[in-house]
């Protein structure tokens, strides 16, 4: 059998920057080239993955502002799921804020995945997860 293995994951924005911004900036993602494609956007390194941020005029189809597990996302892994607890907390997330906030936080700390989880909303309302689940 062929073997296969994840490349990158590409998500709709309506603002390139302020999104590439933010996931630079909690997920220390990096910049990479990117060809000059028709559509704008900007590739991010994490670590031999990408996650690709395209513009989209209409962006997500989501329209809850709420972490939804069982929503489209990806997920990080972090080997200090509690030191990213921390960081979010530092930039605003929290999980005590109200259901319709952009910035309320899902966390599970003990789930049936076996493993702790978070989930997050981006600018533009794409979720995320954030997980310790061994490697």
């Amino acid at each position: 059998m062929m073997k296969m293995q994840l490349h990158h994951v590409s998500y709709p924005v309506r603002d390139v920057e302020a999104s590439a911004a933010f996931y630079e900036g909690l997920f220390d993602l990096t910049r990479l080239s990117r060809p000059p494609f028709p559509i704008p956007g900007v590739w991010l390194g994490c670590d031999d993955r990408q996650v690709h941020l395209v513009f989209n005029e209409s962006g997500t189809y989501r329209a809850t502002t709420s972490p939804d597990i069982a929503d489209v996302h990806f997920a990080f892994r972090t080997d200090d799921f509690e030191g990213m607890v921390e960081l979010l907390k530092a930039a605003g997330f929290s999980d005590d804020l109200p259901e319709n906030d952009r910035k309320r936080v899902l966390i599970i700390r003990e789930g049936l995945a076996g493993f702790p989880q978070l989930y997050l909303l981006d600018p533009d309302l794409n979720t995320i997860e954030v997980n310790a689940a061994p490697m």
